[in-house]
């Protein structure tokens, strides 16, 4: 479980994580929808990991961003609690995946790139509609 976003549940704060894969995961209907992995999510000013990582869906948020591996981001997420586990019938599997509490971010808004692999840190500057990255 993570403890540490237990703390601030129902709350909605910016957090940092560092871009590390694409993953895919069938929805209910059956398709194949992209998922983002974060590693190393923490609260802005915090210097402490509120976990070790976390899966998003691919929205237009993470798109907008053109993410590449190792990649730092800062985004905005509401931490929301969540039951995880297998929930079925099959006794088999009941008791590899136990169903438990855990937390989850949820409702990524303002997904903006901080520092790309190469070290270059990147800033945000908003011109009309362009929000355009300028290398510092």
């Amino acid at each position: 479980m993570r403890t540490k976003l237990k703390n601030i549940n129902g709350l909605r704060k910016e957090f940092i994580g560092i871009f590390a894969r694409f993953g895919s995961k069938t929805n209910f209907k059956g398709y194949p929808e992209t998922t983002v992995l974060l590693q190393d999510v923490k609260c802005t000013g915090d210097s402490k990991i509120n976990c070790d990582h976390l899966w998003f869906m691919l929205t237009k948020e993470f798109e907008r961003v053109k993410l590449q591996e190792g990649d730092v981001v800062k985004f905005q997420a509401r931490v929301k609690e969540y039951v995880k586990g297998y929930r079925g019938y099959r006794e088999d599997v009941e008791y590899e995946h136990p169903v438990e509490q855990d937390y989850k971010l949820s409702y990524p808004t303002q997904v903006r790139l901080i520092r790309r692999d190469n070290g270059e840190k990147l800033r945000g500057k908003k011109n009309g509609k362009n929000n355009r990255l300028h290398i510092l």
